[in-house]
């Protein structure tokens, strides 16, 4: 391919027309930006003023498509800021009424808005209400929790929540259905020592359904767990004919992990192991299997020797 040599005169008036064009689309962008326009936006609705008295249903979704009037720049960064994304409605003319007229409240809309472009319109403009009956009901909180502990260490004992229980207040076809309400996941990694933190409730769905607190303060004690072997006596069960039954060995070693605090107090009076003579009355068993019956809290049993016991029934 052959290429076209250009003199320095040539080449410096080349250089001045792309400079030119470019100044010029740079001066066109500039104008067109800096002029006034109508766009669309789509904004969450969020609710303050709630009636008392009243119990209220959202007929529309929770969003809107608001008409926003500002320059070209303001519209272009409006599509790339997400923070100013909610519009606040005030709900006391529900006091009376089953519905909002949003362009009556768009001075005050536009009065809370931080940034220079103004809302024009809304669609739809009329926010519609579904109203029941408003109950109040006291409800279990429920935690969620997704934690892994260091090695040898796990929890030692209940979780206290505090408060335990959450009020909600809304409608009664919808609060009377609930009969718990989940906290936000408690996720932890390598725990190794008693956790103390507060934990948010999640919110609402419904726009009108309030909760109380909105978080609560929960204590989830952690040890160290260790090894424990004690001997516990086995108790024959459903001896119906009333047998005379010697069974052997009378005691089985049973082994446990236990928290280091409670290392102490484990004997066999917190157990209590069982054999089930129906298995030989009923189903010919030539040894009885041990079953632990009773165990306490937050023990991990390791192992139970023996595991099968020998008997002798006397007619």
């Amino acid at each position: 391919m052959a290429f076209v040599k250009l003199s320095a005169t040539e080449r410096r008036r080349l250089s001045a027309f792309f400079t030119c064009l470019i100044l010029a689309a740079v001066a066109w962008v500039f104008t067109t930006l800096s002029g006034t326009y109508n766009f669309t936006v789509k904004k969450e609705l969020s609710y303050k003023n709630a009636p008392e008295k009243r119990a209220f249903h959202s007929l529309q979704p929770d969003t809107i498509n608001t008409t926003m009037q500002g320059t070209g720049w303001q519209m272009l960064f409006s599509r790339m800021n997400n923070e100013d994304n909610t519009i606040t409605v005030d709900l006391q003319t529900l006091e009376n009424k089953d519905y909002v007229v949003l362009s009556s409240q768009l001075k005050q809309i536009n009065d809370r808005k931080e940034f220079d472009e103004q809302i024009v319109g809304f669609n739809p403009d009329t926010l519609y209400f579904d109203f029941s009956n408003r109950a109040v009901k006291r409800i279990p909180v429920k935690l969620l929790t997704d934690i892994s502990y260091q090695h040898q260490f796990s929890q030692s004992n209940n979780v206290v929540i505090t408060p335990s229980y959450v009020t909600l207040s809304g409608p009664a076809n919808i609060i009377d259905n609930i009969r718990a309400w989940n906290t936000d996941s408690l996720i932890l990694d390598s725990v190794n020592e008693t956790v103390r933190t507060r934990v948010n409730m999640q919110p609402a769905k419904e726009g009108n359904v309030s909760i109380y607190p909105k978080s609560i303060q929960l204590v989830l004690p952690v040890d160290e767990f260790t090894e424990k072997t004690i001997s516990i006596p086995v108790k024959l069960i459903n001896n119906q004919n009333y047998y005379k039954v010697k069974i052997f060995p009378l005691k089985v070693n049973v082994t446990f992990i236990t928290s280091l605090n409670r290392y102490a107090e484990m004997d066999e009076e917190l157990f209590e192991a069982s054999a089930d003579l129906t298995l030989w009355s009923d189903r010919d068993y030539t040894t009885l299997p041990v079953k632990l019956t009773r165990i306490p809290a937050y023990c991990k049993i390791v192992k139970i020797e023996p595991q099968n016991i020998d008997f002798i029934v006397r007619k």
